[in-house]
């Protein structure tokens, strides 16, 4: 029984998106299980996963980064604007977004660090600022133009697999890597769950978190540069949409592989278990609101959920 209750608790959130792959596909059998929903799933939901997994950087740490939606959207902002209205090659133009990813991440950083303002308080202001800055350039209108075909291009396909996914799986890789194998991954989970063993095993918090935030900042700069190649027009509402999911799929992805710590697959498979089924629930004919209200719900199921399995985590180490 606990061997049945370990599989359960660790691949739970797989075998669910198997079975509402399966139901839906059983449920609308000419609409769900075809190339046409599975594209425009993996294009369109890639950026939620992308904007997950720089959630969940400074996470490992307990740290929380309410920035990505403002990076976000002030990167797919600047991404089209530095084209069309300053006249930036394309390339310099990515080059210059993902600075600004870098540097709004290590304000996150100095701010948590060295300042030591509660993360949640440091990055919803940080997020707010980009926000206004968003509504300053833009003058609350959309930012048109004609976007290089290189840059569009970062938007393509190989074959029936869309980019964006195949950058969501790369980025995936590397995270996954630095984090089970890397020196830096590991230094960050102590510092997560236990901050006063890391300050005494010499691990610093002010360097390791600030990187944290910095990646994450880098990740959402990336990831607003390829939603404006899939858009090809600056929104200058776009942004703060991606903030709920991003930290669903990142809490609840901590119910998953490694319950009780978040971890990069898990937060993969909690994004994709989002996609399918608001998907799959507005095949079936659900309002335009079930997704705001499911993502709502499943934060806090994923809240629940993620603080019952570390105690759980914790509670087994103890009796070690």
């Amino acid at each position: 029984m606990p061997s049945v209750i370990r599989i359960v608790s660790s691949w739970g959130l797989p075998i669910l998106l198997v079975g509402l792959i399966v139901l839906f596909s059983i449920l609308r059998p000419d609409s769900f299980p075809t190339q046409f929903t599975f594209t425009s799933l993996a294009n369109n939901r890639s950026i939620y996963a992308l904007a997950a997994l720089a959630v969940m950087i400074p996470m490992t740490a307990n740290q929380f980064d309410l920035s990505v939606a403002g990076v976000i959207g002030i990167s797919q902002i600047l991404a089209i604007g530095l084209q069309t209205q300053q006249g930036m090659p394309w390339w310099l133009a990515c080059l210059v977004v993902l600075a600004i990813g870098v540097v709004v991440g290590f304000i996150n950083g100095v701010l948590v660090t060295r300042i030591r303002i509660n993360s949640f308080i440091a990055t919803l202001g940080t997020g707010s600022v980009l926000l206004g800055i968003l509504q300053w350039y833009t003058e609350g209108r959309q930012v048109v133009g004609s976007l290089a075909p290189a840059f569009i291009a970062l938007s393509g396909r190989i074959g029936p697999v869309p980019l964006a996914l195949i950058y969501v799986i790369v980025i995936g890789i590397v995270l996954w890597i630095v984090f089970e194998y890397l020196p830096f991954g590991r230094k960050l989970y102590v510092l997560g769950e236990n901050p006063r063993a890391a300050e005494l095993n010499g691990i610093s918090a002010q360097r390791y978190v600030t990187i944290a935030f910095v990646i994450g900042g880098l990740v959402s700069a990336f990831a607003g540069i390829v939603l404006q190649a899939q858009l090809r027009v600056g929104q200058s509402t776009v942004g703060q949409e991606f903030l709920l999911p991003a930290f669903t799929g990142a809490l609840l992805g901590a119910t998953a592989i490694k319950p009780g710590r978040t971890n990069v697959w898990g937060t993969l498979v909690a994004v994709a278990v989002l996609a399918v089924t608001v998907a799959g629930l507005n095949q079936l004919g659900a309002p335009f609101f079930v997704e705001p209200l499911f993502n709502g719900f499943m934060l806090i199921v994923a809240v629940g959920l993620s603080v019952t399995a570390a105690r759980r985590r914790d509670r087994i180490a103890t009796e070690r």
